[in-house]
């Protein structure tokens, strides 16, 4: 941003926010790195929490696939929305399912059957391609 002050004009300005952004941006990626490292060294994961926290949100991590599934089938983006934040409030607020309110929901009912909604519940499609993600990044499965 140190550069915006002289658009068309180039003086020492200029050239002392571009001889320190590559030692400051590298020393602090470093540190950012070392950081995380450290994190993900002594990280440790508990399965059954995860289960535990995930089922307490009652199916609301899944609000995004139902919302894409009514617009790819046909329903403007501003009304799915309305349809799936209609019913993921009434979860939010502590008053059931959003898996079993959107199958009660008729004008979601419209779009969707109730074995496509139950698809959309699956979270093994979240976890589709882990395998080639961890092979890109650390070179195995």
């Amino acid at each position: 941003m140190e550069n915006v002050a002289l658009w068309h004009e180039r003086d020492i300005s200029h050239s002392s926010v571009e001889r320190m952004i590559g030692p400051d941006a590298t020393g602090t990626l470093d540190f950012a790195l070392s950081r995380m490292a450290g994190i993900i060294d002594k990280l440790i994961v508990y399965p059954d929490n995860m289960r535990k926290n995930l089922d307490h949100l009652g199916g609301l991590v899944h609000s995004q696939r139902v919302l894409l599934a009514l617009t790819q089938k046909g329903v403007a983006r501003e009304e799915a929305y309305r349809l799936v934040q209609r019913n993921a409030m009434k979860v939010w607020a502590g008053s059931g399912d959003f898996l079993a309110l959107l199958k009660a929901d008729q004008d979601v009912r419209k779009h969707l059957s109730e074995a496509e909604l139950t698809a959309f519940f699956n979270l093994d499609f979240h976890f589709a391609q882990v395998d080639t993600i961890f092979s890109r990044v650390f070179g195995r499965a």
